[in-house]
């Protein structure tokens, strides 16, 4: 399960490791049918995504704890490709909508229309818009207006779209995949920290290696179409293995210390000198969360403090604010947290 690191940060997160051979036998999670299922799912994507298998982990761990995900990358890197592979092999319903500056909030949620039949009393029909799907991808979301943005608060918080006082709640499962361009800021609206707040990870999609690329163009040559998803990839988990991954990550346990632990982390980063907004509630409760899936993805029924650290910057990056002085000097958000992951002290 070792796999090339999906982010170009200062210290690249892994996709999770197994679990030692001393701790299988006493605290392994087990190759439960549904583990198996979820583990099917990357290695079926990797028929069309080249490199990119942190990100796909963290994707994945994203929807095993009903989270959304926030893709940063160049255009080119398959950011589109990889949410569109994912849904197939989880053989769940895609929707695809591309953020512009004209783009309307009833584009994204729905709205109600009119309908008039011959010699019957005019009624309104909800006609729902492309987020009643279970996995949507909001394309350069960055790109349109603040108003549509927060079309989608209500939908990735509480699963459910609010039209003129009526309540239609969203497909199960539910995941929104938004997409960014960090080169080009012309013409773009930042996402509020409201709405960062509601992603569970910010990932950053790199480039691959150069073997991976030699692959890429092989396959290529070879006749591959990577958008002809439903040649190359087949559904080979459901929303029941889904359900039934959630179950067990229920069951994973976590010590007290470590509860500790990420309570310190949160707090650190609004005490600390270089940041001018810190971890929120909601974040450390992700943080939990995501610890909980990437422990189970790695085959254990515990909690290390190894899983929080591997899943800190995904999960906080978006989340904290570096001052302005510092940022201008060069100060990523990344550098700061590796710097508090070095002076929290980690549980034994």
């Amino acid at each position: 399960m070792n796999q090339p690191p999906d982010l170009p940060a200062v210290q690249p997160m892994q996709p999770p490791a197994p679990a030692p051979p001393s701790q299988m036998s006493t605290s392994s999670v087990g190759e439960s049918a549904a583990r198996r299922a979820v583990l099917d799912v990357r290695d079926e994507v990797g028929k069309v995504i080249v490199g990119q298998q942190g990100v796909l982990s963290g994707v994945i761990t994203a929807l095993l704890v009903n989270g959304h995900v926030l893709l940063e990358g160049v255009p080119g890197v398959a950011k589109t490709l990889l949410a569109k592979t994912l849904a197939a092999a989880f053989d769940m319903q895609f929707s695809r909508v591309q953020f512009t500056p004209d783009l309307m909030p009833s584009d994204v949620v729905g709205l109600s229309v009119l309908d008039q039949v011959p010699g019957q009393a005019p009624t309104f029909r909800f006609r729902e818009g492309p987020v009643f799907t279970n996995l949507l991808l909001a394309d350069e979301i960055n790109r349109t207006p603040p108003k549509t943005q927060a079309a989608l608060l209500e939908a990735m918080e509480e699963r459910q779209v609010s039209i003129e006082g009526t309540t239609h709640p969203l497909p199960k499962p539910f995941l929104v995949i938004a997409t960014q361009n960090p080169i080009e800021y012309e013409g773009t609206f930042p996402l509020p920290e409201a709405q960062l707040d509601r992603f569970l990870f910010k990932l950053v999609v790199g480039y691959p290696t150069e073997e991976q690329e030699h692959d890429m163009l092989a396959r290529h040559h070879g006749g591959m179409d990577p958008h002809a998803t439903a040649d190359l990839v087949k559904a080979v988990a459901t929303a029941e293995d889904l359900a039934a991954a959630r179950r067990e990550i229920d069951r994973v346990t976590v010590e007290p210390a470590v509860l500790r632990y990420i309570v310190h982390l949160a707090r650190a980063t609004r005490e600390s000198p270089s940041l001018q907004l810190g971890v929120s509630p909601r974040g450390m409760t992700w943080l939990l969360h995501a610890s909980k899936a990437w422990a189970w993805l790695s085959g254990r029924s515990f909690v290390t403090p190894d899983e929080v650290k591997a899943i800190a910057k995904p999960c906080l990056r978006h989340r904290i604010l570096v001052r302005p002085e510092l940022e201008l000097e060069g100060t990523a958000a990344d550098a700061v947290i590796d710097g508090l992951l070095a002076t929290v002290p980690t549980p034994r």
